[in-house]
């Protein structure tokens, strides 16, 4: 009996030394990533988010959830007479930075990113300090659609919440209210004809412990949950921008996984 009650002890003591170990390393691997928070992008990395369409039409949807995006029948928004995507976030929100990676390589099929900076999820919230990026400050130019940004918050705390960044227009939150009454973010609406609301995969499960060089590495193999996930909603993302463009350009839009994902959403 004594020497049942030793081992079992030891076991427990074995289970806190690890718990512990465990949370300096998820501890150290934050403070690591938060060092990187508003450093430039290197083109190096950002050519990695440029996803083969091979790549692209053998991963379709992946593990992506479409179900957080639904059809709508406005009227088509546009901005310098090219249809719109406006997205509405925060840079301390875990679900908007799992959703950004998504968006950049999607978006970058149909044009280009200039002045993009690394950024971290709050280090307080869920999935602490999620590798991402920021659209504040940068610049995205292309000759089919328009991308207009507001992140509403930083990721630094300021009383009950977080410092102001950028406030939505008027017409950008009637928007907002219109279609996402619960005020929840990520919220992407492309074009007034389709509306993205929360994130369509999990920043826990897929981000978590990696930092932005190991998750870009991971997107080259169709296997993995990063690719499964982040590809996947790309690919769900590209979809609905081609459906709001007239389905331009045709080198994007005419990929079987465009076509795949029209049959489901």
């Amino acid at each position: 009996m004594v020497k049942k009650l030793v081992w079992i002890c030891l076991a427990v003591i074995v289970v806190a030394v690890l718990a512990v170990l465990v949370l300096f390393s998820r501890a150290s691997i934050s403070s690591n990533r938060v060092a990187y928070d508003n450093v430039l992008v290197p083109q190096s990395l950002l050519s990695k988010l440029s996803v083969p369409n091979s790549l692209s039409n053998n991963i379709g949807i992946g593990t992506a959830s479409y179900r957080v995006v639904s059809n709508v029948n406005g009227n088509l928004l546009t901005l310098n007479n090219k249809p719109e995507v406006l997205y509405m976030g925060a840079e301390y929100c875990p679900f908007c930075a799992a959703e950004r990676w998504s968006m950049i390589i999607a978006l970058s099929r149909f044009g280009t990113f200039s002045n993009l900076h690394f950024m971290t999820s709050s280090a307080t919230d869920y999935s602490p300090s999620t590798p991402t990026f920021t659209f504040y400050n940068s610049t995205y130019t292309s000759n089919y659609i328009s991308f207009v940004s507001v992140e509403q918050t930083t990721n630094q705390p300021s009383g009950n919440g977080y410092k102001s960044l950028q406030t939505p227009n008027t017409s950008q939150y009637n928007l907002m209210s219109q279609y996402d009454g619960g005020g929840s973010i990520p919220f992407v609406l492309f074009g007034n004809k389709s509306v993205l609301v929360g994130a369509t995969y999990d920043p826990y499960s897929v981000l978590d412990s990696y930092n932005w060089s190991t998750i870009t590495d991971s997107l080259s193999n169709a296997s993995t949950v990063q690719a499964q996930s982040i590809i996947g909603s790309a690919n769900l993302i590209t979809t609905k921008i081609c459906q709001m463009d007239n389905n331009t350009p045709s080198s994007v839009c005419s990929q079987s996984y465009v076509k795949e994902i029209e049959r489901l959403t």
